[in-house]
């Protein structure tokens, strides 16, 4: 018979892009369920080791699953990602009844020690984890950035951008599986082509995925700000597959922060590059992370940064407090922002945003919006426009008298807001 494997996935959406390329390859052998709390034979987890609070999580679910083998709830337990491949020898000290340690790269090896063998003409294909109508795909892996907080080049190593072709036909595998819309991700989407052809390729590989049959909305997410590819603008704005939506982590405003995180562009040009997308699409949806408490930040540029925010009105704004990751530039630095300090600005910028979120929402009102319907609930249907992405931004509730399908688009009028969601009726 054969056995089950839980796979885990902890972390971001690579991730989850690599747990399903694995589960693709191995599902012919095995019974294939994810994220499982059921008993099962195997379990592999898909560890994340960027943060502390990461780390942690990737910890406490080893932990688990080694208690689980010891009562012999489980017969075997792999661990692979990037906890592993940063900490791999201290994993193997500390949990020796893993059954295998595995980092990033290395699904050939994770297959071996399954007993099974590499398929190449699985090659693209995935075992999705998301709703079948959305998916998320890595055009490119590791980062050629030297941010001076990230350890995701310690751990992902260099840039290295899938070819055009492989893409496109990995998109329209996850077409024919019923995926209408890519989000498209990477470390930093916007280098992409840099190391195969020459120079940045990102509009060109946009305007061949969006020819794939059967994908209606195209997002980006992880657009760098230096070196952004302002030809990039016109794909947004003239594409009508490619999401009103850019992502694009800023961190600070601060000019001296910003060098001392070796972010490759100033305050003033940060400042210009958002009026910059302002002025050319003035509908999109700009979406930021900021950093508060990295040190050296004064109470002058934490107000500084408070009035950016301010005056930008982001429609979608994620704020993390600073903390040293082991081995990074910035761990040479003093960490002098007392830890109630970082909460109280995180707190601030977080008020700030709610408010500025509602408003925004409320002048959606009385407007007509596409809207993809994500799941149901109770007598009432849960969906998004092209302006959010799924898991972290808003989302639309959706009443309708006639019964409506996962994965459709249906045409809105917006009749209510709220702080992180509109309300809507089916035209």
């Amino acid at each position: 018979m054969k056995k089950t494997i839980n796979v885990i996935t902890l972390g971001c959406s690579k991730n989850v892009v690599d747990s399903e390329k694995l589960m693709a390859q191995l599902e012919s052998n095995y019974y294939i369920v994810f994220d499982s709390d059921e008993k099962t034979d195997i379990a592999v987890i898909n560890t994340c080791g960027f943060i502390a609070d990461a780390k942690e999580e990737s910890i406490d679910t080893i932990i688990n699953a080694i208690e689980a083998k010891n009562s012999g709830n489980i017969e075997k337990v792999f661990i692979m990602g990037c906890l592993s491949q940063r900490y791999g020898e201290e994993l193997s000290d500390e949990f020796p009844e893993a059954d295998g340690i595995f980092g990033v790269n290395n699904t050939q090896e994770i297959i071996e020690a399954l007993n099974s063998d590499m398929k190449k003409e699985l090659y693209g294909e995935r075992h999705l984890t998301t709703p079948s109508h959305y998916a998320y795909l890595k055009i490119s892996e590791g980062c050629d950035r030297s941010c001076s907080f990230c350890a995701i080049p310690l751990i992902r190593g260099k840039h290295i951008s899938t070819p055009k072709e492989d893409l496109v036909k990995e998109a329209q595998l996850l077409a024919d599986k019923g995926v209408k819309e890519l989000i498209l991700i990477a470390q930093d989407l916007t280098y992409y082509g840099i190391d195969l052809y020459g120079k940045r390729e990102l509009p060109d590989l946009i305007n061949r995925l969006s020819e794939t049959e059967g994908i209606e909305w195209i997002r980006l997410h992880y657009t760098y700000p230096a070196g952004f590819p302002t030809e990039l603008l016109d794909v947004i704005k003239n594409n009508p597959k490619v999401c009103k939506y850019i992502d694009i982590p800023l961190q600070h405003i601060s000019s001296t922060l910003l060098k001392s995180m070796k972010r490759g562009l100033d305050g003033d040009k940060t400042k210009q590059l958002i009026s910059k997308f302002r002025e050319e699409i003035p509908e999109a949806a700009l979406r930021t992370t900021i950093i508060v408490g990295y040190p050296g930040e004064t109470e002058e540029d934490f107000q500084e940064l408070y009035e950016f925010v301010e005056q930008a009105r982001f429609d979608r704004l994620g704020v993390f407090t600073y903390s040293h990751e082991e081995d990074t530039p910035a761990i040479n630095l003093t960490d002098n922002i007392p830890e109630e300090i970082k909460s109280q600005r995180q707190e601030r910028i977080m008020m700030l945003q709610q408010q500025i979120s509602y408003e925004r929402n409320k002048e959606k009102t009385g407007s007509h919006l596409k809207v993809i319907i994500d799941r149901k609930e109770k007598d009432f249907y849960i969906g998004r426009t092209e302006y959010d992405s799924p898991e972290v931004d808003n989302e639309v509730i959706v009443y309708s008298e006639k019964e409506l399908k996962t994965g459709e688009f249906y045409n809105t009028r917006i009749t209510d807001a709220d702080f992180f969601e509109l309300i809507a009726e089916v035209i």
